[in-house]
Formats: C-alpha cells, sequence, structure tokens
C-alpha cells in the first residue's frame, strides 16, 4: 500500500534549492490529498575518497522522486545517482522516481569512432536497472530516450522559455526569427517558433551549418535563412564553452541581423560568461546553478514550476501530454519565472 510521496535529494548538493522548490510547488497546492514528506540524502565521504549514500528517513511504502543534482562532476554525479537509488531500491519503497535537470554523459550517445563507449546507453542500462521511471528536460538528442527500458519522461523547455520572454522581454519579439545553430536542432527551433504563435506572433526559422577546414575542426558557421534587419533568437540545448554560438552571433551580425539573443537549456558556461558579452542577451534556465559574476545581459529563467506540475500530474495519474500540446496559453502548466 502507497503511504505517500518522498521528494529526496542531498541538502548540501548546489541543486538543493531547485529540490526544494519542487517540493513547495506539490506540497503547497490546494486540494492535495497524499502526503508528500522533503527526505535528506545524506552523501558521507571517506578519506581515501570513496563515499557511501544514506536516506535519513524512512521510505517504506512511499512513492519516491529523487532530484539528482546535475551540478557535482561527471564522475561523482553518475556513481552517486547509481548508489542512491540502489539504496532507494533496497528500502521497500514503493517505486522510485529519478528527476534528473540535466543529463550528463547524453552528448556521447553514439559510436562516432572505433572503440569508443556510448556512455549515454551505459548510463539508460543502469538507472533502468535500479529506477521505475525518469524525468528529465531537453535531452541533446532526444531519440535517446529510446536507451531506457523504463518509461522516460522528457520535459520540453521551449513553453517556460518563450512564456518568459513574451511577458518580460517584448523589445525582441518585432521582426523576431529563430535561429538554430546546426542541423541537428532544427526541430528545437520549429518548435519554439510554433510556441510564440499561440501568443500571436510568427518567427520564421534560420539554419546554421558547420563548415571544417580540418577533420574535427569547425571553422565557422553559415546560416540558411534572411535575417537582416531581424531580431534574431538562437536556440540550443547546451552552453559548454560557447564557441558555436560566438561564431553563429559572428555570421548573424556579418548578415546584417539588427540584435542577437541566445538560450540554452543547461548552462554550463566552461569557459565563463563574459566570452558571451556580445549578446543582447543570454537566457538560460536553472537546471545546472550559474555564476552571474555581475553580467547584467544573462537572465535565469526557471523550470522549477514546470517539474513540479510534471511531477505532480505523474503521481496523480494525469496527462503529461497536455503540458505542451495544449494551445490554450492562459494556462499556467508551464509558467515561465526568472530565477
Amino acid at each position: 500500500m502507497e503511504k505517500g510521496v518522498a521528494i529526496i535529494a542531498d541538502p548540501n548538493g548546489r541543486g538543493y534549492s531547485f529540490a526544494k522548490g519542487i517540493y513547495n510547488n506539490i506540497s503547497e497546492r490546494p486540494g492535495r490529498d497524499f502526503d508528500i514528506k522533503l527526505i535528506d540524502m545524506e552523501v558521507k565521504k571517506f578519506k581515501d575518497g570513496e563515499f557511501k549514500v544514506r536516506i535519513k528517513d524512512n521510505i517504506r511504502g512511499r512513492r519516491c522522486c529523487f532530484i539528482h543534482d546535475s551540478n557535482n562532476n561527471p564522475a561523482d554525479w553518475y556513481v552517486q545517482l547509481e548508489f542512491a537509488i540502489q539504496a532507494m531500491r533496497f528500502s521497500s519503497k514503493n517505486e522510485v522516481n529519478v528527476i534528473i535537470p540535466y543529463t550528463r554523459f547524453a552528448r556521447q550517445d553514439r559510436k562516432d569512432e572505433s572503440r569508443v563507449s556510448v556512455n549515454m546507453k551505459a548510463l539508460a542500462k543502469m538507472i533502468s536497472q535500479y529506477a521505475d521511471r525518469i524525468m528529465t528536460v531537453d535531452l541533446h538528442n532526444s531519440t535517446t530516450s529510446s536507451f531506457f527500458e523504463i518509461p522516460c519522461d522528457e520535459l520540453s523547455s521551449a513553453p517556460s522559455v518563450v512564456d518568459y520572454i513574451v511577458k518580460n522581454h517584448k523589445e525582441i519579439l518585432n521582426n523576431l526569427i529563430i535561429v538554430s545553430p546546426d542541423a541537428g536542432g532544427a526541430k528545437r527551433a520549429v518548435d519554439f517558433s510554433e510556441r510564440f504563435e499561440r501568443y500571436g506572433f510568427k518567427p520564421e526559422v534560420a539554419i546554421g551549418y558547420k563548415t571544417r577546414k580540418e577533420a574535427g575542426k569547425v571553422e565557422e558557421v553559415r546560416i540558411i535563412g534572411e535575417v537582416e534587419d531581424k531580431n534574431c533568437l538562437i536556440v540550443d540545448d547546451i552552453i559548454d564553452s560557447g564557441g558555436t554560438l560566438l561564431m553563429t552571433l559572428e555570421e548573424l551580425k556579418r548578415r546584417g541581423a539588427k540584435n542577437v539573443s541566445a538560450y540554452g537549456t543547461h548552462g554550463i558556461f566552461s569557459k565563463g560568461t563574459k566570452a558571451l558579452s556580445g549578446f543582447d542577451k543570454i537566457f538560460v534556465s536553472d537546471t545546472l546553478n550559474v555564476e552571474k559574476n555581475g553580467d547584467l545581459n544573462i537572465e535565469i529563467i526557471s523550470l522549477v514550476s514546470l517539474f513540479g506540475e510534471a511531477i505532480y500530474r505523474d503521481i496523480t495519474g494525469q496527462s503529461l501530454s497536455v503540458l505542451f500540446d495544449s494551445k490554450d496559453k492562459d494556462k499556467n502548466y508551464f509558467l515561465g519565472t526568472a530565477s
């Protein structure tokens, strides 16, 4: 018999505020008819670098929603994830749902040369062994959701982001064009364009493609589409070093773009944020902690409401597709707010 829901997270992790925000989003809903607890997970580190994981309260009979901190370095992130969901699996839980704001190793999703690991497939196999369901947002390649042997709910940040931009940045909506920096992101760009249409705007879509003079080295980005005198919004799933974004910015400016802003769901910023100061605005979600360091052109859009709504719907047996398929922009399923 299910005894309620447990939201589980590491209180010492940099992503704990994200997990606590989701708990508050669900627990404060009027009419909620199930018990919900926020339970801490302890990660004890030993002198030799090993660690163990312990769930600090009874979860027997509960549906566990483990919100894994994506800010850890990749190696610790992977091992702590396995240890945590294993601990839940062996604690007489009712169900283990893994919520991963940013899925690490997702960029290693294919065998693109000889004798290489396909890390995303290994990750999916491990999670499928111990968990009952996984939820994430904006995978690097949506088709990798099929790697999991359990249900995988891939959320889209586009509704939250479009809602936020429409309400807070009307200056970029006139003569707007959505730009994908490469062909692989074309579907994402089209999705953003269609979201804006629901608010009465009809942005066109432009697609970038990378040219290489040497194998494995991107020399420049070229754009297919008319961008002269347009307000451009580049959309991508990850901002890492920012190299591709900067080449796209350079090409858009060369082609006569009026203003150029960018959105990336997962802001890694491995080379910092100052290199991207040439953009009018940089929008990024809060799946990862971002140190703004006084950069006024960076705005963080919270996805806490999106995850809270999705988890609540999963708990209560409601459809998740309505979050993204509904044409009613006035429903606050995906309300985008500043973080």
